[in-house]
């Protein structure tokens, strides 16, 4: 074959290639992988207004990583949320005391530690009450503060409402509450509905006594937490066992959990929820 034969053979043959490729299908882009936006759903969670402020921090660090999931969370008190999730009429209940032992067909899941300061105004000389002492003022037996060591002025005792898990805490571990007599709390002391309410009410009364969370209280500047028995209400004598008044918070179902429900549980035990608890001054679980 002659030299100018075989460029016109390559030629024809390269514009027959050029055609082919022409009319040949585009290649299909590679599939991508879905996006990971986590699980999904809508659940509603309620109860103590003392757990109700680090389970929306917490519905926030879940989010982040789970946008298309809805959590509603509200208040109410510890036996509202005990109530409900028994009645199965939200997913998950909260409550800031143990579990009585007629609740206990309940699933419970620890999720922090909390400590119940006692509380008094800035102005308040006294830095210390006994155990004994603190019963005595809850139940009418001690009216003044000249009688423990501070000015002179009658007390004006704080405390919550029925069914807040705080209160029950407080009223059994000090022993206001007694099996013979029940609930023994001054007839005359003021009644507040919220943790916040309870810091106001006795930042705003320099005779005023109260107790609250020890993680809400001690983000305040507005109040003073005084000693227990000699020790001061701290996250090292909380996790000793020293400060005598402290008390879980729970996380309740009515059955084991599934779902959107135990993927946020799961979330709220793992490292990164303990974190958030540890941030907004609750003790984790484990230290």
């Amino acid at each position: 074959m002659s030299i100018k034969k075989a460029l016109v053979f390559l030629s024809m043959a390269l514009l027959l290639v050029g055609v082919l490729t022409a009319c040949a299908p585009a290649a299909e882009p590679a599939p991508t992988a879905p996006a990971d936006n986590g699980v999904s759903g809508s659940i509603t969670v309620n109860g103590s207004t003392s757990v109700q402020p680090l389970a929306e921090e917490l519905v926030k660090g879940f989010k982040a990583k789970n946008p298309k999931a809805t959590i509603d969370v509200q208040g109410g008190g510890s036996g509202v949320g005990i109530k409900s999730a028994t009645d199965g009429v939200v997913d998950i209940g909260m409550s800031s005391r143990d579990l009585k032992t007629e609740e206990k067909s309940l699933k419970e899941f620890k999720i922090a530690v909390d400590g119940i300061a006692v509380i008094v105004n800035p102005t308040n000389e006294v830095k210390d009450l006994s155990m004994e002492q603190i019963l005595k003022i809850y139940t009418g037996d001690i009216t003044n503060w000249k009688d423990v060591g501070g000015k002179d002025g009658k007390i004006t005792v704080v405390t919550r409402e029925e069914g807040s898990g705080t209160r029950g805490a407080f009223i059994e571990l000090t022993k206001i509450e007694t099996k013979e007599a029940g609930d023994q709390t001054v007839a005359s002391a003021i009644t507040q509905g919220s943790t916040g309410a309870v810091i106001t009410t006795v930042a705003g009364d320099p005779n005023a006594i109260g107790y609250a969370s020890f993680g809400s209280v001690k983000i305040s500047s507005d109040i003073k937490m005084i000693g227990v028995n000699g020790k001061e209400c701290t996250e090292e004598n909380i996790y000793s066992g020293d400060y005598k008044i402290a008390r879980p918070f729970l996380m309740v179902t009515k059955a084991e959990p599934t779902g959107l429900a135990k993927a946020f549980l799961e979330f709220i035990l793992s490292p990164e929820g303990q974190e958030i608890v540890g941030k907004h001054n609750y003790l984790k679980v484990t230290k």
